[in-house]
């Protein structure tokens, strides 16, 4: 575990900067942010002003121009930007990128020397962030980009008491071995955790840019997010998805490879969740202001 902050092992856009140097920082709007990434209230809502599209990909050339197209379609009414983050890959990931670019897709690419694992490759695309709210989805094209805005508008309607909108797959495509390995996982986890979540495996979720760096990171924390979010005391909103096949290609993760490692994160997220610290409101008194 790299600690409870954010650390730039990759380089921060200048707005990133910024969010990770208030990361611990009261300021005069009464958040832990700069007011000029905060989300404008709307009624009892909020609007973000910029959505970061996280797209983790190892050796996915052959979906990711067809996934891109479909999320820059998805997102057509919005300001948006697609980070991609390559992990490592051996195929024709970075010319397919290229193309795209060159094509007016306004995605950002953003590349490991050496394959490290989808945790850290989402990891990097949410410190690389411009936007203050960040939506992830898998590189593989089985999780649909029609959904993004769906997502969005929950956490936007929801208000800052809720800090994660995820997606729940339905009408799974998966082997029939993997959904009942994934389903065995999942019940155990909420039978530990507590998190209400039937399926933290999906890759569509959406969460404020400032509360995704804040969270406590190791090699697996996007299978714990729910978990993280409530941490924080905060909720969770869940969101029905659809679940698509797998067009090119095949899974780069494992259903035995991740087992024992899964259930030592388990126990370990279930101490963070044990060792919460009790956070207190934060205000600042001024000189005239009367005690």
């Amino acid at each position: 575990m790299d600690g409870f902050r954010p650390t730039p092992d990759v380089p921060l856009s200048r707005q990133a900067a910024q969010d990770v140097s208030y990361a611990d920082s009261p300021t005069s709007n009464g958040t832990n942010q700069p007011a000029s990434t905060v989300a404008r209230e709307v009624g009892t809502g909020r609007v973000f002003a910029l959505v970061s599209i996280v797209v983790p990909a190892r050796n996915e050339a052959a979906n990711l121009a067809g996934l891109l197209r479909e999320i820059e379609a998805a997102l057509a009414a919005r300001a948006h930007e697609i980070v991609v983050v390559d992990d490592g890959s051996t195929d024709a990931t970075a010319k397919t990128l290229a193309g795209l670019l060159a094509d007016g897709i306004p995605l950002r690419h953003i590349r490991h020397d050496r394959s490290t694992g989808q945790s850290r490759a989402i990891r990097s695309g949410v410190l690389a962030a411009s936007g203050d709210l960040v939506v992830t989805i898998d590189g593989d094209g089985q999780n649909d980009p029609a959904f993004i805005p769906v997502l969005v508008a929950a956490l936007e309607s929801a208000g800052p008491t809720v800090g994660l909108a995820a997606g729940q797959r339905t009408g799974r495509t998966d082997s029939r071995l993997k959904q009942l390995s994934s389903r065995f996982a999942n019940r155990l986890r909420t039978a530990i955790l507590k998190d209400a979540t039937r399926d933290t495996g999906c890759g569509l979720k959406a969460m404020p840019t400032v509360l995704f760096r804040r969270l406590p990171y190791f090699d697996g924390w996007h299978r714990y997010l729910p978990a993280l979010v409530l941490r924080e005391g905060l909720s969770v909103v869940h969101i029905d998805v659809k679940d698509r096949q797998r067009r090119f290609g095949r899974s780069n993760y494992g259903i035995f490879d991740r087992g024992l490692r899964g259930i030592l994160d388990l126990f370990g997220v279930w101490w963070l969740r044990r060792r919460a610290l009790v956070r207190p409101d934060v205000s600042e008194i001024a000189p005239d202001q009367p005690l």
